[in-house]
Formats: C-alpha cells, structure tokens, sequence
C-alpha cells in the first residue's frame, strides 16, 4: 500500500532531485508572486494554492470539505507542470497568457485546458508566471467560479 503524503515537504521528498530543484522554485515564483488572501497547502496531493474556507465556507462543489483550488504545481513524469485554474475559466487571461508566453520562452507552448506543461523545466519563464500570478485576486477568482459553479 502506497503512504499518503500529508505535507509538502513529503510531497518534495518523493520527487528526484533535479526536478525537486525545478519545482521548488516554481513554488518561490508562486509565493512571492500570488495575491493575498490564497493560502499554500497540499491539496489532491500534489501543490496547491487555494481559498481557504475562512474566505470562502462553501469550498469545492466536487468536495466542499476541502478548500477551492486556484492554482497546483506538480513533477510528473515527463514534465513539471502548472494547473491554473483562472486560465481555464476567463479567456482574457488565457489569451493573453497565450501571447506572452514566446515572448519570454524559446520553446513551444505545451498547454491543455488549465495544464500548462514544462518538459524543459530549466526554461520555465519564471518573470511570467509571476506576472500570470498577479492577474487574478482571490475575490476575481470567487467571482468567476460563482458565475460558472455548477447548482
């Protein structure tokens, strides 16, 4: 049976190295970057930037006892990735970060819905996920997934 990961220091422990060295300063570029009011925690198992039930009691309509998820980062197998949750869910921000991206890298984009994947970590565009971190505020993301929160 696998052991449950509890902490984010369990999670990085479970990761080789190099990608340890990737995704801990991704995590960095996040914190240092993401507005107030979003609280880092291991959430689905992996980590995560969430509104904490204090902000918003509701939580996550798929679980309600756990908090709304924002923002993940993750190492996965082939790549360390990013889940942003605003991207997929406002077309403005996704568009734009669609148009800034090779302006900061040299490699293709590889993105999904709110996936955007990084097979090269060491060309990770730190100074715009920064900036992409900036763009939403805790009550700008509480009002889009009200607007399309499933009843």
């Amino acid at each position: 049976m696998k052991k449950e990961i509890l902490t984010i220091q369990e999670y990085l422990s479970t990761i080789d190295k190099t990608k340890k060295t990737f995704l801990t300063k991704l995590k960095k570029t996040i914190n240092n970057s993401i507005p107030k009011g979003f609280k880092e925690e291991l959430n689905c198992n992996i980590i995560g930037w969430v509104v904490p039930h204090t902000i918003y009691p509701e939580g996550y309509h798929c679980n309600p006892t756990s908090p709304l998820p924002f923002v993940n980062i993750a190492a996965q197998k082939n790549f360390i990735a990013l889940y942003h949750m605003g991207i997929y869910a406002n077309p403005d921000l996704h568009d734009w970060f669609v148009c800034e991206y090779p302006k900061h890298c040299a490699t293709k984009l590889d993105m999904g819905k709110s996936c955007i994947r990084f097979k090269k970590p060491e060309a990770i565009p730190h100074e715009l996920i920064a900036e992409l971190m900036t763009k939403m505020s805790v009550d700008d993301w509480l009002s889009i997934y009200k607007k399309v929160r499933p009843k």
